[in-house]
């Protein structure tokens, strides 16, 4: 049985993927999300953009999409508090809290490879309601 490869398969190309440069099987996909994106936490609007981007990921997982908001979007004050990660690809991701609840990070300074994803803010799911479409 002859051996495959991605030329030879059904397999999208992933076209515009930023790959991180330690790990070229380490990559994202940035793509506008072009309706209205609006996150709540319970009830209350907390943020309205027709600015955000939608993150596919890949490393050692598929990653869920994670939606980024730009920070201008985001209605409320978030606290910083005091945590940190790194990922190869993004860079330091720094945190924030909502009335006292972590609720999303950011990367204040990304690595050149994701330098669209500064000045953003992304939510955890399960903590905020995110809708698209008006």
């Amino acid at each position: 049985m002859p051996k495959s490869d991605a030329a030879n398969t059904n397999f999208p190309g992933l076209e515009g993927a930023l790959r991180s440069p330690s790990n070229p099987n380490h990559l994202m996909v940035i793509r506008p999300i072009r309706r209205t994106v609006r996150v709540h936490v319970g009830d209350e609007l907390i943020a309205e953009t027709q600015n955000a981007l939608r993150v596919m990921e890949m490393g050692k997982s598929l990653y869920d999409p994670a939606v980024y908001i730009p920070a201008s979007d985001v209605m409320v004050t978030l606290e910083p508090i005091d945590r940190s990660t790194h990922c190869p690809l993004k860079g330091d991701a720094s945190y924030v809290s909502f009335n006292g609840e972590e609720i999303a990070w950011t990367y204040d300074r990304p690595l050149d490879v994701s330098r669209q994803l500064a000045g953003h803010f992304a939510f955890w799911p399960d903590k905020v309601r995110i809708t698209e479409g008006d």
